[in-house]
């Protein structure tokens, strides 16, 4: 068994502790994403030099960017962005696009799950039409009524499939 590596293994305090508040709370601390983005770009200076600080800059951004368009569309929180970018900070671009990629189908399963449990698949299966017509007549905008703000379903509080998809990450790339 190969030992984690020390970005490996803050990653997944951070995600194991934006999981807590996200249950717990609805939110990430900025704290806990800027604080944690902010300690991988010194880790990384300090550990690999510039070719380290751009690496980690890289992921930052490449975190942020991917889920930038559902936070703009209204379908997922600002804390759940950071969180990406701050997992890019220490793992890098191409794991923050693995991470995002694993929690996507991470919080599919888990959303189904809730949808199910809780008997709000029909009406998911009536929002999402109602989501694609709107698409199709207006262009790709909010829909007010089914934004984070606007919709009265359950919630999926996504720190948990953004954790997840850290974890299947690391444990898959090695």
């Amino acid at each position: 068994m190969v030992a984690l590596e020390t970005p490996q293994i803050v990653v997944l305090a951070v995600g194991a502790a934006a999981s807590w508040c996200d249950l717990r709370t609805k939110r990430i601390p900025n704290a806990l994403t800027f604080g944690g983005a902010a300690a991988a770009v010194v880790y990384s200076l300090a550990a690999q030099g510039a070719g380290g600080l751009w690496v980690s800059v890289a992921g930052w951004f490449v975190g942020a960017a991917l889920f930038m368009p559902l936070f703009a569309l209204g379908g997922m929180g600002a804390g759940d962005v950071k969180l990406l970018a701050c997992f890019g900070a220490w793992l890098g671009p191409v794991a923050a696009l693995w991470i995002a990629l694993y929690g996507a189908v991470a919080g599919g399963v888990m959303a189904l799950a809730i949808a199910l449990i809780t008997g709000y698949f029909g009406m998911a299966v009536l929002n999402l039409q109602m989501l694609f017509a709107h698409w199709r007549e207006a262009g790709i905008k909010p829909l007010p009524a089914l934004t984070l703000e606007g919709s009265r379903g359950p919630r999926l509080p996504y720190a948990l499939p953004i954790a997840a998809g850290a974890v299947a990450a690391i444990w898959l790339r090695r």
